[in-house]
């Protein structure tokens, strides 16, 4: 069964709501009845990349933490009530500027985090994988190494050349340390 994705399914947003408010409110023991008009225009104008789940984390929260028995926009995680209705951060120049370049890195490396390999990371930030490792080596940022552990993958970022370990035996680069690196 083909379910379409939530942003594209506006009408059942505020059924959606309803719903867990009444969950979580249950379950939590808290009495939160309904949602005040800023809120749930936050709610259907944010693109939900994470679907129904984290509608359903978002609202969780928010009953958790309102302090009445309407949720408001306070009430909800910072990265829906700050975005744009595409999914955009609400982002502000200071009055001193910023560095584009430096901004980008930044993302680049959060996204190489939280996703913990390039295919995630660069579906996070709305791009193509190739996209991404191009911005990867721009950088001089090298690939997230394979980690066994729950989703996140440590990155390094190369050395400056000629500051690498000894060659590898059959040429493969290596650490200072004398380690492979996964290229």
């Amino acid at each position: 069964i083909f379910l379409p994705p939530l942003r594209e399914r506006p009408t059942d947003i505020p059924l959606l709501i309803d719903h867990f408010i009444a969950r979580h409110a249950r379950v939590a023991g808290k009495k939160v009845h309904g949602i005040d008009r800023k809120a749930l225009a936050a709610l259907m104008v944010y693109a939900w990349p994470g679907n129904v789940r984290q509608l359903e984390s978002a609202i969780e929260r928010a009953v958790l933490l309102s302090e009445g028995p309407c949720i408001t926009v306070d009430d909800l995680p910072r990265e829906i009530h700050q975005r744009g209705g595409d999914g955009s951060p609400a982002l502000e120049i200071p009055d001193t500027g910023l560095s584009f370049e430096s901004l980008e890195r930044g993302l680049l490396q959060q996204a190489l985090q939280r996703g913990g390999n390039i295919s995630r990371a660069a579906r996070l930030l709305g791009m193509t994988r190739r996209t991404f490792q191009y911005r990867l080596e721009k950088f001089g940022l090298a690939r997230p190494l394979p980690d066994e552990g729950a989703g996140t993958a440590p990155w390094v970022e190369p050395e400056p050349p000629g500051q690498e370990g000894p060659p590898a035996p059959d040429g493969a680069p290596t650490a200072p340390s004398g380690e492979r690196i996964k290229v």
